[in-house]
């Protein structure tokens, strides 16, 4: 029997009803997306039809679901709520800190050791407030999610922006910051703008070495990295039906990568099987009840174009194995091109490391596919060229594979087994190379290939691809390989070729594990005691941030003008820095260490207007901070991409920046922004980032009116006595405004719950 499986019945018991009526308001014809919004308003928005892109609306998810890594964050802010249980299921998930180095039993053992206190507090909190607790080694988040929680037509969040990948079972699944989850675990309304909605109309049947994956890897290139800011991606087609649960949740992961609020599939036949082979045969049987109102009304499909902001049509029987990067998922290769892509822009054509599975493409599919060109490699007497490892997404998953022998044809090819954790996709990779600055390409199966992001190397030329093309060119060691066309000679010394992959969507003899690595909480932990250690450099107890006054708005300095690219991993590394993620004044020291400064092009290198000399970022701020001097952050184009990690919005308020301006900003991170009481604000002319000089004051005007649609001032007043002013815009609803006014959107919860 599922989890929780009393609130799906609710879920579906009062669907038809609530469909009904939103109908009745609506008036035409619903995308699967808008069913599932419409469904789960919460009170405080009143039924009509909103408008996508403008109307900010009040949601009620049916579940929260936090990685160790951002649990930590989002559990201190809980702690300062004044609840005694949260109001929605939840759950704890230990994945993130496993460092991958010797292989999965060597490296599990060091994690329990060398991160006990983080484990021992995320446990303890799970048990006092009533969170489901999956400790280490269970899996990564997103296949425990699919695996366990996941159904069709319900609508969750979670703090990782992979969380997306539940829409592989047909959920509105979205990836967003600690204080958002603390907004649904207090039973509060969650906001949300209202997304625009993007069709993609599947066609045909994925043959020979072509996946699923290859269907995200080519959208990427279709929409890029900030095309679906906004929006949610609905897949749709005969195509659709034709690919796996675990291939439609692949898809659905990497639409993170194309900054889309979700993606989500129609309920079918594939999910009722997986639904049915992972122990939820409960779940399938209350789906098929109301199937009809699990998918897209028939009339939208038909005319997706009347329906749809923006539909994309890809034929799945012509589609390419394609492998997309450096340095950003979405420029896209297809095979046929990718040869020739090495040699023009001098990519390193010596392939060092293949790394399959993540939570992106480690499902049973993913695996037997994988593990059949494994095989061919040591039949046919192929010796492996490059460094391979593969990362299992679950205990579940990685028991079954061993019980039917996958992971003993990995092991004959050479490969590493990792720990079921997010392991290198997330920086936890201690590489050990001869010289770790070296230019070198390596191809993995998951979902992000920022610079530095696996191995903290800025010459590693990262590539994203299906772990069969990976396991492939793992073989040959060649990036100009394509084992579609080309052959490989064997320790024979006789040229052979590679036969497409074959796999099995579901375990043929079924899922089996003996410990799935799951703690219920206590039925009671009104008793349980948080102890936290004011010694501990791993955990820190949280203190309320003040509000922005306007008088803080004047006279401030440049912290830094970001240049290009600047995800969150460049305001908030990952790797080593994973080991603060509970200690806001600790990590904070890696505030924009990774950012390029446009005035010089370095990194981690700054004008201090106080100091009168270069000083590191975080060590500006806390100079400017000291002598009461607040300061801006500006940068370009989809800033805060990547990783749904709002310390990337608390080191920067903790150190005294009172506004981030750029061109445009990710979905997530401009909501970590607002939660944190932070000014997030775009330029109304782009070239104005241009008249931004090092040494500027700023002011921003207006504030003492801050309201919804109404523009802000800012002027620079530069060293030489001139000025420059112009507007910027932002999109803050009534709501935010309050979380501004009252410091943080977790001030605004703790006053709404003392009555104050």
């Amino acid at each position: 029997m599922a989890f929780d499986i009393d609130m799906i019945k609710k879920v579906y018991e009062e669907l038809p009803a609530k469909l009904e009526k939103v109908r009745k308001k609506i008036k035409t014809p619903l995308t699967l997306s808008e069913k599932i919004l419409y469904t789960h308003l919460h009170p405080d928005s009143k039924l009509k039809k909103y408008k996508r892109g403008k109307d900010y609306v009040f949601f009620s998810p049916d579940r929260v679901a936090m990685q160790d890594a951002t649990a930590q964050m989002a559990l201190l802010q809980f702690m300062m709520a004044g609840k005694n249980k949260t109001a929605v299921p939840s759950t704890v998930h230990c994945d993130h800190l496993i460092l991958a180095k010797s292989g999965a039993d060597k490296d599990l053992k060091v994690a329990n050791d060398v991160n006990a206190e983080v484990y021992d507090f995320l446990k303890t909190v799970s048990n006092k407030y009533g969170i489901g607790f999956w400790k280490p080694g269970a899996g990564i988040i997103h296949q425990i999610v699919l695996e366990n929680y996941a159904f069709p037509g319900g609508m969750m969040i979670g703090t990782d922006s992979h969380t997306v990948n539940a829409g592989g079972l047909g959920m509105v699944a979205i990836g967003v910051g600690g204080a958002d989850a603390v907004d649904v675990m207090a039973g509060m309304p969650w906001e949300l703008k209202m997304p625009k909605l993007i069709g993609i109309k599947l066609t045909g049947t994925l043959s020979g070495w072509a996946s699923a994956k290859d269907v995200i890897l080519k959208v990427a290139g279709i929409v890029s990295a900030k095309g679906g800011t906004g929006a949610i991606v609905e897949y749709f087609g005969p195509g659709a039906k034709r690919l796996s649960a675990t291939g439609k949740g692949t898809i659905c992961n990497m639409g993170a990568e194309i900054g889309a609020t979700t993606s989500t599939f129609g309920y079918d036949a594939a999910m009722k099987r997986y639904l049915e082979a992972t122990g939820r045969a409960d779940v399938a049987k209350l789906a098929d009840k109301v199937k009809k109102h699990l998918t897209g009304d028939p009339e939208v499909y038909k005319n997706p174009e009347k329906y749809f902001d923006e539909v994309i049509h890809i034929n799945l029987s012509k589609l390419e194995p394609h492998l997309n990067g450096p340095f950003t998922p979405d420029l896209a290769w297809p095979i046929s091109k990718f040869a020739e892509a090495v040699k023009k822009n001098d990519y390193p054509a010596k392939m060092e490391v293949g790394l399959i599975g993540s939570c992106t493409n480690s499902s049973y599919e993913d695996l037997t596919r994988a593990a059949s060109v494994a095989k061919q490699a040591v039949k046919k007497h192929l010796k492996t060229k490059a460094k391979f490892t593969v990362t299992p997404g679950s205990e579940m998953i990685r028991y079954t594979v061993e019980r039917d022998g996958l992971l003993k044809s990995f092991e004959e090819m050479g490969a590493l087994v990792l720990a079921n954790a997010c392991g290198p996709c997330i920086g936890q990779w201690d590489r050990k190379t001869r010289n770790p600055n070296r230019k070198n390409s390596i191809i993995t199966s998951f979902n992000r290939n920022f610079s530095k992001r696996a191995d903290g190397n800025p010459n590693t030329y990262a590539f994203v691809a299906s772990p069969e093309i990976v396991t492939a060119m793992a073989i040959a060691g060649d990036m100009t390989f394509n084992p579609l066309t080309d052959k490989l000679v064997n320790e024979n010394g006789r040229k052979v070729k590679l036969n497409p992959p074959v796999g099995k969507e579901l375990p043929p003899r079924g899922f089996a594990v003996d410990d799935p690595g799951y703690e219920a909480p206590l039925e009671d932990g009104s008793k349980v005691k948080i102890k936290v250690s004011k010694k501990s450099n791993r955990i820190q107890l949280l203190k309320p941030f003040e509000p922005l006054t306007v008088d803080q708005l004047k006279d401030m300095r440049v912290l830094i003008k970001a240049k290009g690219k600047c995800t969150t991993d460049h305001i908030s590394m990952a790797g080593p820095w994973l080991t603060y993620r509970g200690h806001l004044q600790n990590i904070s020291n890696n505030m924009l260490i990774g950012a390029v400064n446009a005035f010089n092009g370095e990194t981690n290198k700054v004008l201090n207007l106080v100091k009168n000399k270069y000083m590191e970022v975080p060590e500006s701020a806390k100079t400017y901070q000291k002598k009461g001097i607040g300061t801006v952050v500006f940068g370009e184009e989809n800033y805060g991409e990547g990783s749904s990690r709002e310390h990337a919005a608390m080191e920067p308020r903790f150190l005294g920046v009172k506004a981030v301006i750029v061109k445009s900003f990710a979905r997530i991170h401009e909501t970590n922004l607002k939660k944190q009481g932070m000014l997030g604000l775009t330029f109304a002319n782009a070239k104005d980032y241009d008249k931004v000089r090092q040494d500027d004051q700023v002011d921003i005007l207006g504030f003492d009116k801050f309201k919804p649609g109404e523009p802000l001032t800012v002027v620079l007043k530069h060293a030489d006595g001139t000025k420059d002013r112009f507007k910027v815009n932002h999109t803050y609803s009534a709501q935010q405004i309050e979380w501004v006014r009252a410091g943080s959107a977790l001030n605004k919860i703790r006053q709404e719950m003392s009555g104050k």
